[in-house]
């Protein structure tokens, strides 16, 4: 399953210099066969016949140390996603479009009339301590995250269509009526029961049922408050993968060794290190063979592209990068977003503002056209889904100063003020990361100053990117906009990360017409594959518009695989046996 993350501080995956207009025309062509040249690698490894054996260690580039939060139900952040990948395996497989099959630890069964998923855990798959994994360790699962207590941020009104969700989350019942455990909580069958069922959920990432299973015989003397902080979460957590967890260096590095218990059998290493590397120094690393499997940075590519004795394999991942503005605040009471009545980043000073970053400039020069654009906020991976008539926001100065004349944002002096005469002063919030990450923001806050607003980074200076996500939950005052990234599911509803009630709408943008389009993107009406399709056209035009949220660009993910290695794939289908596939080649 993939699931919706937030990018950590690896820093974006775009780079300026704050001279990028003057020479951002100056591309050559090498530049821009690089990005052919990754169009055809290929997804995976040669396959080769395995050995038992050996150690593989992995890079996880990072300019942040590991949050360190092991856990799928509250983890947020992709880099301890990515850290526990060896142990943390998700119920089901999928084929290469995402859609669920039997292949994985337990199987699927949707019945439309019913209203019912079943998903039974085949026997024999058990956690590293031997346990057969129940239909307790299923619903186990739904408790932490709808228990208000653990703090998850994965509740969301998708999964408020569990029957009884919302009531256990509310402290209305002690259980989830709509989780149906026939055959007792040993037992291996789960019946879910929803209120209505939705087009997507055929895929995996649909955001309405979860697909992991957390172990209730070790987890359940702690309580909900104290799961997130819990040594048995941070040092010791248990999964049912390939894999279990042997070494946990805090923030630095987890060694795994083989869990004598999977049940597809033993995998065919003896160890598998993680271990945080820094942006800055990866091609070095990349070059020196220091790791096995490591990210090839676009920004790095000229420096690595040539290196010998490693298989490059590649992808454009479900990712982008995004600037948001805040539009107003989280109502706890509610449990949804509010808008407040008369924002300060206005629809027009929105609008200007995206049309000021020159993007593709940015991406072309610097990024050896490995890096590009996106227009819209569904990626075209999703096919027609994907609105290929949305231009989004290029560069256009004219049409930003033209947008802020018409609607009273006069210049007096150096800087633009409010229709009403008032002072504007813009607050910046956005991450640090590689040695890159600094001139590129300058460069977008550059853009904006010569477009006569007076924007300025929060605090002065970029934010530590564990810092930046706390401060963007919490609604840090005086935030106006800020730039961030989503890692997304692999089901395109886009209703758990833009909806009132999605605790990642960090905007707290709510207005009745978006809510209305992502419902009608999610109805019974939407299994019409046609009107599921016009519906995600007229969200994306809409977005676009209103322009809350501006897509700015994504990246192809280059792999270095040390050329001795076999079983290692980027493609769907092989997402869920990676680990176990994963060995050095006879």
């Amino acid at each position: 399953m993939k699931k919706s993350r937030i990018f950590s501080s690896i820093g974006v995956v775009t780079a300026a210099a704050l001279t990028l207009v003057a020479c951002g025309n100056n591309k050559s062509n090498d530049k821009t066969n690089d990005a052919k040249t990754a169009s055809k690698f290929p997804q995976e490894v040669p396959v080769k016949t395995a050995k038992k054996g050996g150690t593989v260690k992995i890079a996880e580039l990072s300019a942040s140390p590991i949050t360190g939060i092991f856990n799928q139900e509250l983890e947020t952040v992709n880099t301890d996603s990515d850290v526990m990948a060896p142990a943390s395996e998700s119920l089901f497989a999928t084929d290469d479009t995402f859609k669920i099959n039997d292949k994985g630890s337990a199987t699927f069964k949707l019945d439309r009339k019913a209203k019912t998923i079943t998903i039974e855990v085949k026997k024999g798959v058990k956690w590293s301590d031997g346990k057969q994994v129940t239909a307790k360790d299923v619903e186990y699962a739904y408790e932490i995250i709808a228990n208000k207590g653990s703090k998850s941020q994965r509740y969301t009104a998708s999964l408020a269509n569990i029957e009884g969700l919302a009531d256990y989350h509310n402290g209305k019942a002690k259980t989830i009526k709509g989780i149906e455990m026939p055959d007792g909580e040993n037992g291996r069958k789960v019946v879910l029961h929803f209120k209505q069922m939705k087009p997507g959920m055929y895929n995996s990432g649909n955001g309405y049922f979860w697909e992991y299973a957390e172990p209730y015989h070790y987890l359940k003397d702690v309580p909900f408050s104290k799961l997130m902080a819990s040594d048995k979460i941070r040092k010791n957590p248990m999964f049912y993968g390939p894999y279990k967890m042997d070494k946990v260096v805090r923030g630095q590095s987890v060694t795994f060794v083989p869990n004598k218990y999977y049940w597809r059998g033993a995998p065919k290493l003896d160890k598998i290190v993680y271990q945080v590397v820094s942006p800055d120094t990866a091609s070095q690393a990349l070059k020196s063979h220091k790791f096995d499997i490591i990210q090839a940075r676009a920004a790095q590519w000229q420096q690595v592209k040539n290196t010998k004795k490693v298989n490059f394999v590649a992808k454009v991942p479900l990712s982008y990068w995004y600037i948001g503005f805040k539009m107003g605040h989280w109502d706890a009471k509610q449990g949804k977003s509010v808008m407040d009545k008369n924002p300060k980043m206005t629809k027009p000073l929105r609008q200007a503002m995206g049309y000021a970053m020159n993007v593709d400039q940015v991406d072309k020069h610097y990024t050896h056209g490995l890096s590009f654009r996106v227009p819209t906020l569904i990626p075209a991976q999703f096919g027609d889904y994907f609105n290929k008539d949305s231009k989004g926001y290029p560069y256009d100065m004219k049409k930003a100063n033209e947008i802020l004349d018409k609607a009273g944002y006069k210049k007096k002096g150096k800087w633009r003020v409010q229709p009403n005469g008032k002072p504007l002063n813009i607050t910046f919030l956005a991450m640090s990361g590689s040695s890159i990450q600094e001139p590129t923001i300058q460069n977008y806050v550059q853009q904006w100053q010569k477009l006569g607003l007076n924007v300025k980074l929060y605090g002065g200076r970029l934010t530590e990117g564990n810092s930046f996500y706390d401060k963007l939950s919490k609604g840090a005052k005086g935030v106006d906009l800020y730039e961030a990234g989503w890692t997304l599911s692999t089901e395109p509803s886009p209703n758990d990360l833009y909806n009132e009630a999605a605790p990642f709408n960090y905007g707290h943008f709510a207005t009745a017409k978006n809510t209305k389009l992502l419902k009608e993107i999610d109805s019974e009406k939407a299994f019409d594959h046609n009107y599921r399709v016009e519906k995600f056209h007229e969200w994306q035009d809409y977005m676009n518009d209103e322009a809350y949220v501006i897509p700015m660009d994504n990246s192809y993910t280059v792999m270095a695989v040390n050329d001795k290695l076999t079983g290692y794939s980027m493609r769907a289908s092989k997402n869920n046996s990676l680990y176990f596939d994963l060995a050095y080649a006879k």
